[in-house]
């Protein structure tokens, strides 16, 4: 069933039209993602099912007390609560439910009260059970625990928070307010691996619909059932990011061999006329003449558009040595207060590999790759690097550009002996056209720097490449063709980055910046690998509650320890006793908790027997989400 229909909507901002007549309906528990280049007008279109802005033209039709939870890519939160009062502000009719409650019990403890007070209590506190009551706090600590914030965070100012840390604390609030429609622009920026694993879990057990507009293709893969592309028109495509992007090719396929089979109809039946037209066919020739004007009236076929894509070359200028990079008791870190960040173990790196570096926000992935130049000391150890190499680095903040010189100025930098024609067509095949080539740095987007940063990066002819998150602000062609270069890259890759798609793509080491334990571990597969065996050491590795810390330190390691994190079968074998003991009290709790509530439900005349049944209630439910509590961490 549809909670949403449009039907031929259309924006235009003065003369120009942003998108035309586009007509589609949103069912029940869709989870759609809304692809498309950059300013080809998605977020316009979701600011517009919201009643943000409006439409030039068509209807929007909402399902009956529809609603829509919006998270806008740049999420301005500004708030003067702390950011679990703020959280606590999606429960607010629970709230006052408790309230109600809380009056009641008070005038359930004073003798001579009515029966019906009694009734009421019990029929209210039914409801409140019913609508999460006793598990909202629990739903909270567990939201924010996902989005990455700590117990220490939950009574910090949210003006106190940085920018990223206000999108996640928005993204909180949005969710715990369950609305019935979803409308996420890029949910995952400031989120790291973690966390957006946990968005991806949330989500695909979610029972409303989502609207999803992200750059992130494996989130797309993870949780969209359809994919929708604005072209601008909207191109509906079934199955995940992995399924669109063969459907969409099948899709340029077809309607190639149909445009071309067309014309080449066009060109015989041409052919025929001016052969015949004057001579004893005439009559054939001229029928044949009324037709093809007819079809290239009605029914022309255009050739099918692509996208301007970059056109990016990454070649090695020369090769390097087999060994490409050796640490020995290596420590990351800095100088100036001399705190270790994490040890290194003694790594060794060969030509042709692809070593993709993961972890937390703020774990120093970016401050290893700077070590590892030789732009920041190691606190302790040596990293030494392979003969014959050329090395290129692409920073994340694209802090090598200068932002007062202009893009032909950077280029002609980069290669000082290219003429300015020769800079203006290479700045063309990374989209930069007409008078863009003459705009100072400083005012481009993320991703025009991007763009430029990895022109730049093209020139230099590196057989060893630093990447520090390369398609941040990227859109998802130019993701696509940076991937695929990189793919056929002929040297060594050092790749810092969220983007899963890519690191499954080009990895074959998996390194994880473990902050907590303060190590960096090595899984040597691609991602797809070290997910499924991290997935296997967590379901062979339960623990018990005192065991939970040190068990959070265990390195996933390959071989059999993957399979094990490395543990003992004698402590596996405590492990599982332990959870299968707190599984036991866990059932327990709960079949006592349903006896009081079905007491309560139909209450005795005793007040003071039911008063005391009350305060059993509650400090059941706290034991209660205390055992969940340590169930989830052991899981």
């Amino acid at each position: 069933m549809s909670i949403l229909s449009v039907s031929n909507l259309s924006k235009a901002y003065g003369a120009e039209d942003i998108f035309n007549e586009l007509s589609f309906s949103i069912a029940q528990r869709a989870r759609i993602g809304l692809v498309g280049a950059n300013g080809v007008g998605k977020t316009t279109l979701l600011r517009i099912l919201l009643g943000i802005e409006e439409a030039s033209g068509g209807e929007v039709t909402c399902a009956r007390n529809l609603q829509m939870g919006y998270l806008p890519q740049q999420a301005e939160f500004d708030s003067s609560l702390n950011l679990w009062d703020e959280c606590l502000g999606a429960f607010k009719p629970l709230l006052a439910r408790q309230r109600e409650l809380e009056a009641l019990e008070h005038q359930m403890s004073q003798s001579g009260q009515s029966a019906d007070i009694l009734e009421n209590y019990g029929r209210l506190q039914h409801e409140f059970e019913l609508l999460g009551g006793y598990t909202y706090e629990s739903r909270i600590r567990q939201t924010l625990s996902g989005l990455g914030f700590s117990g220490d965070d939950h009574k910090r100012p949210i003006r106190q928070l940085s920018g990223g840390q206000r999108t996640r604390a928005r993204l909180a609030r949005l969710l715990l307010t369950s609305p019935d429609m979803l409308l996420l622009d890029e949910p995952t920026n400031h989120l790291d691996i973690e966390a957006i694993e946990w968005l991806e879990s949330y989500l695909r057990d979610w029972p409303g619909a989502a609207l999803i507009i992200s750059h992130d293709r494996y989130f797309l893969n993870q949780v969209a059932d359809y994919i929708w592309e604005m072209t601008p028109a909207l191109e509906t495509y079934r199955g995940n990011y992995s399924a669109y992007i063969q459907q969409r090719q099948e899709r340029y396929q077809r309607r190639l061999e149909e445009f071309q089979s067309q014309q080449e109809f066009i060109e015989k039946e041409e052919e025929y006329i001016r052969r015949n037209i004057a001579g004893q066919n005439t009559r054939q020739a001229q029928g044949r003449r009324k037709r093809l004007e007819r079809l290239l009236e009605e029914a022309r076929l255009t050739p099918p558009p692509q996208s301007r894509r970059l056109h990016l070359s990454l070649k090695p200028a020369s090769r390097s040595g087999d060994l490409v990079l050796r640490t020995h008791d290596l420590n990351i870190g800095y100088a100036d207060d001399q705190k270790v960040l994490f040890q290194v173990p003694d790594l060794t790196l060969i030509r042709g590999e692809c070593a993709a570096i993961i972890g937390p926000n703020g774990a120093g992935k970016t401050t290893l790759l700077k070590t590892l130049l030789g732009q920041i000391p190691a606190l302790q150890g040596e990293a030494v690097l392979g003969a014959s190499l050329k090395i290129a680095y692409f920073a994340q903040a694209h802090e090598d550009l200068h932002l007062q010189w202009t893009l032909m100025e950077e280029i002609q930098a980069a290669s000082p002996g290219m003429l300015p024609a020769a800079a203006r067509d290479y700045l063309a095949k990374f989209l930069f056209s007409g008078d863009d080539v003459f705009k100072k740095i400083e005012v481009l987007s993320g991703g025009e720097r991007g763009r430029l940063a990895l022109a730049c990066l093209a020139l230099q002819g590196a057989n060893l490449l630093l990447l520090d998150e390369p398609t941040n602000h990227l859109d998802l062609p130019s993701q696509e063709v940076l991937q695929a270069i990189l793919a056929d890259f002929g040297g060594t890759i050092l790749l810092v980055s969220h983007d899963r798609y890519l690191i499954d793509s080009l990895g074959t080491q998996i390194w994880e910046v473990e902050p907590e334990a303060a190590r960096l571990s090595v899984f040597n597969g691609t991602y797809s690998e070290y997910k499924a065996a991290r997935q296997a050491a967590a379901e062979a590795a339960p623990v018990s509650v005192s065991m939970v810390q040190s068990a959070s330190a265990t390195p996933l390691t390959t071989g059999a320890g993957a399979k094990n994190g490395g543990l003992s079968k004698n402590e596996q074998y405590r492990r599982q006793l332990a959870l299968e003991a707190l599984e036991k009290e866990i059932s327990a709790l709960e079949d006592e908790l349903k006896k009081v509530s079905a007491e309560l439900e139909n209450p005795p005349g005793d007040f003071n027997y039911v008063e005391t049944l009350g305060q059993k209630y509650l400090q059941l439910q706290s034991d209660l989400e205390a055992r969940y509590a340590d169930w989830e961490k052991l899981n």
